[in-house]
C-alpha cells in the first residue's frame, strides 16, 4: 500500500531523516518507534504532503488502483486519495464543538447522509463523543481530544490512517483504552502507521515495526520480535 524508498528530509543543515526505507502493506498496523527527536514524525509528514522538497520515493497504492507517487502532491489530495493523519498534540479546534469538529474533518465529502453515517460510526468507536457532541472541544479532557482528533482523521474515509503520537500525555488507563481503539479501526480494515514514543503499547499491536535513531532506521521487524529484542529493551522498554 505504501512504499518510502531513500527518504531524506533536511530543515537548513540539520538531516532529519537519513535514507530510510519502509513498506506498509494493507491491513497492516507498522509502528515507528524512537526517542524524541529521531525523525519519526517528520517521516510520516513527508507522506501527509507536509514536508516539502524531500530527496526519495513515497509512492501510495490505493486499493483497486495504480501507484502513485507522492512527492510534489498538496496535503488536500492526499486525503483524497485516502491517507489522513492524526498529528501530535491533537491540534482540535478549540471554540468549535465536537460535532463541528468531525464535520470539519469531512470536508472532502458533500454527502450529507454519508456524513451522517460517519459521525455515527465515530461515536461507535468514542461513546464518550457522543455524550459531549455539542461541548467545545477546548473543554474536553485530554484522552477526550486525543479521541476527537482520531475521529476527526476517520471523518475522511481513509485507507491508510496515520497517528502521531496518540498516548502523549494520557494516563495509562487512557493508553490502554486508546490503543484498543486503535486495534479495533484496525480490524475494521484500516491500514494503520503508528508513530509512538511509548514502544512497549506500540509493539504489542504492530504487525512490523521500525526504530529510529538520529534519522535512520537501526532495527526493524515484527513486533513481537522487537518486544524481545534486547536492544530495544535496553533503550525504549526499561531492560
Amino acid at each position: 500500500m505504501l512504499s518510502i524508498k531513500n527518504l531524506n528530509i533536511w530543515y537548513g543543515g540539520i538531516h532529519a531523516v537519513k535514507g530510510i526505507h519502509m513498506n506498509i502493506e494493507k491491513g497492516e498496523i507498522v509502528t515507528l518507534i524512537g526517542a524524541n527527536g529521531a525523525g519519526k514524525s517528520s517521516a510520516i509528514r513527508a507522506v501527509a504532503g507536509l514536508v516539502k522538497g524531500y530527496k526519495g520515493d513515497i509512492v501510495y497504492t490505493p486499493p483497486g488502483k495504480a501507484a502513485v507517487p507522492l512527492s510534489g502532491r498538496p496535503p488536500e489530495e492526499m486525503v483524497k486519495m485516502g491517507i489522513a493523519l492524526s498529528p501530535e498534540g491533537r491540534r482540535i479546534l478549540p471554540q468549535l464543538t465536537v460535532e463541528e469538529n468531525l464535520r470539519l474533518g469531512a470536508y472532502t465529502h458533500s454527502d450529507k447522509a454519508g456524513v451522517a453515517e460517519d459521525i455515527d460510526y465515530v461515536y461507535g468507536l468514542f461513546p464518550r463523543l457522543r455524550e459531549r457532541r455539542g461541548q467545545k472541544g477546548g473543554t474536553l479532557s485530554g484522552g477526550e481530544q486525543q479521541m476527537l482528533a482520531v475521529g476527526r482523521a476517520l471523518m475522511s474515509r481513509p485507507e491508510l490512517l496515520m497517528l502521531d503520537e496518540p498516548s502523549l500525555g494520557l494516563a495509562p488507563i487512557l493508553v490502554s483504552e486508546v490503543f484498543g481503539i486503535i486495534r479495533e479501526i484496525n480490524r475494521q480494515g484500516k491500514t494503520i502507521l503508528l508513530v509512538e514514543q511509548n514502544a512497549f503499547a506500540a509493539l504489542k499491536i504492530a504487525n512490523k515495526a521500525y526504530v529510529l535513531e538520529v534519522g535512520s532506521i537501526v532495527i526493524e521487524g515484527t513486533g513481537e520480535k522487537l518486544l524481545q529484542d534486547p536492544r530495544v529493551k535496553d533503550a525504549y522498554l526499561g531492560g
